[in-house]
């Protein structure tokens, strides 16, 4: 038997008896109408609510990310909301394209109040809304569903007494079956039709019906069903703004918001980062940059993520989760070896490529760039990592290409750190470790002095050049002066070595490349030594000269045994 038992305590919520459901295969291909709730409903969910001067700031960074709906409070609902409302209007902070919207009750008093508070604004939404759903008929009311249906037409008729005819030219009414997931679809229907009716909408004085999971009940599927429901039972479809505000109890709230535009809505209330009530509501940033990487235009701003993710902290005191989509610390971060190299050849391929190729880089869903994210995060280093990050971020970093074939001896030696540090390494950590590693051990051999002597000669007729390479090295400690000849520098120092005790080798991988510009150019060379055991070992050789970079990987791959 099941330990958590529902048993008859919890019932599936909502099921909507349709036929021939058109929104599963509709697609999305334009954004929405977007408003911000962020300082009303997101504010309202704050342990402490923003002031008048953040509220300003705030208003601001959402137009600047260019929000043409903002819902800017209660201005019934204290002081400091009024004032906000006023201040606004009154110091002429509101852009001429773009629509304040205000909350209200279905009360005379609050409507009086509100109207009052928004007399002036250019452009406002009266947002009013009534509860509907049979648990707060019940318990918070005690009224019947026509005495409920009532109310709403009251507040329309309340707000109606109170305008001039000049004044409803620049007001429009927003109106919310508040509780909508839990209310009866029908009932919802007939509520709306009423407020409708009432307010005389039109195709050219369209009505918005918010239609909220004020507590999120509905699977997105079954959410998706009541929008296309009711976009099919109200009387007047084109006199109607079909509008969402989802919560996110279930954790589905951008799922359902999703479905919610292919089952027809038009218009989309969230706030940034999903703040809101109880679990929050749904995170605009999310869906908007969804729709990006699909493709398509969102209308919003969001080429710098973190610096609207940093002003969002400041004005609410909310942190933002590292996993958060798009902005969150750790969102464009690989851990995982496998995902490291796969982004690694990814991110490499791109530099190849037209600028604004079809983007897709493994594990990457859109490029960091777009929003302001950098690639020097991507990859970080840990326990779990592999091979390939550690050499993504020596060529990113420092512009160290290691060969592919030497990345396991890197790793190894990352991988072991991490594991005694038991963190993650910094970028610097990971350059130190590979510089103490190939750079810094002499344990078994040390060049004391070394000269080359380039001799010309003939042979057949055919010119050859022989490089004389003479030294004094330290093997273990015992010195030993070494000459040779040679092809080159690298062949001539490694058959000198021949006369010492260091172990017999041959070179089977060399590799090399330049570092820096102009007089700071350097010479990377990478070789890999085979000894008569068996042993395979890597060595790295940096100088101004490619000839004694090479033979200074020697040196560094001896150090290794």
């Amino acid at each position: 038997m099941s330990v958590m038992n529902p048993g008859t305590k919890y019932g599936r919520v909502g099921d909507i008896e349709m036929k021939n459901r058109r929104w599963p295969s509709a697609k999305i291909t334009k954004a929405p109408v977007w408003c911000s709730v962020d300082l009303r409903d997101g504010n309202q969910a704050l342990v402490n609510p923003m002031g008048v001067d953040t509220k300003l700031a705030f208003f601001d960074l959402l137009v600047k990310v260019g929000f043409k709906e903002i819902e800017v409070g209660f201005p019934a609902a204290s002081d400091t909301e009024f004032e906000f409302m006023r201040r606004l209007i009154e110091e002429k902070r509101i852009p001429e394209d773009v629509t304040v919207q205000v909350l209200c009750q279905a009360r005379e008093a609050l409507v009086k109040k509100t109207l009052e508070a928004i007399k002036g604004a250019p452009h406002a939404i009266f947002h009013l809304y009534n509860s509907t759903s049979p648990a707060q008929r019940k318990y918070t009311f005690n009224k019947s569903k026509e005495e409920i249906k009532q109310i709403a037409i009251e507040g329309i008729k309340c707000i109606k007494s109170c305008l001039t005819d000049e004044e409803r030219k620049n007001i429009r009414i927003e109106y919310s079956p508040e509780s909508f997931s839990h209310t009866e679809i029908d009932y919802a229907v007939e509520v709306c039709d009423a407020v409708m009716k009432e307010w005389g909408a039109t195709k050219d004085n369209k009505i918005i019906f918010n239609l909220p999971t004020t507590v999120e009940c509905y699977t997105p599927n079954v959410y998706a069903d009541a929008i296309e429901y009711f976009a099919d039972h109200i009387s007047d479809r084109e006199a109607v703004i079909i509008s969402t505000h989802c919560h996110n109890d279930r954790g589905t709230g951008v799922a359902s918001a999703e479905l919610a535009l292919l089952a027809g809505a038009d218009r989309t209330e969230g706030c940034l980062f999903g703040n809101g009530e109880r679990t929050g509501n749904l995170d605009i940033v999310n869906v908007a940059l969804n729709m990006y990487a699909q493709g398509i235009d969102p209308e919003l701003d969001f080429r710098d993520i973190q610096g609207i993710g940093e002003k969002y902290t400041e004005y609410t005191g909310m942190e933002i989760f590292p996993r958060t989509p798009y902005v969150g610390e750790l969102v464009f971060t690989a851990f995982s070896g496998s995902h490291q190299d796969a982004i690694r050849k990814g991110m490499a391929a791109r530099t190849k490529m037209e600028k604004n190729a079809l983007w897709d880089v493994p594990y990457l869903y859109i490029d960091p760039h777009d929003i302001g994210r950098q690639y020097e995060g991507i990859i970080r280093i840990n326990s779990q990592s592999g091979k390939g990050g550690a050499a993504y971020i020596l060529e990113n970093d420092y512009g160290l290409i290691l060969p592919k074939a030497m990345h396991p001896a890197l790793g190894k030696v990352v991988q072991a750190e991490a594991d005694r540090a038991q963190r993650e390494l910094q970028t610097k950590e990971i350059y130190d470790i590979f510089e103490k590693q190939w750079f810094g051990k002499k344990d078994n051999i040390q060049i004391l002095d070394l000269s080359e002597t380039h001799v010309e000669s003939k042979k057949d007729d055919e010119d050859l050049e022989t490089t004389l390479c003479r030294g004094v090295i330290v093997w273990k400690g015992q010195q030993f002066i070494i000459g040779e000849k040679g092809n080159g520098p690298l062949d001539a120092f490694a058959a000198a070595l021949g006369s010492t005790p260091a172990p017999k080798f041959s070179v089977t991988a060399f590799h090399e490349h330049s570092i820096g510009t102009g007089t700071n150019t350097s010479a990377i060379a990478y070789v890999q030594l085979t000894c008569e055991d068996g042993n395979e070992y890597w060595g790295v050789g940096k100088s101004t000269s490619v000839g004694r970079a090479g033979i200074a990987a020697i040196v560094s791959a001896l150090n290794q045994i």
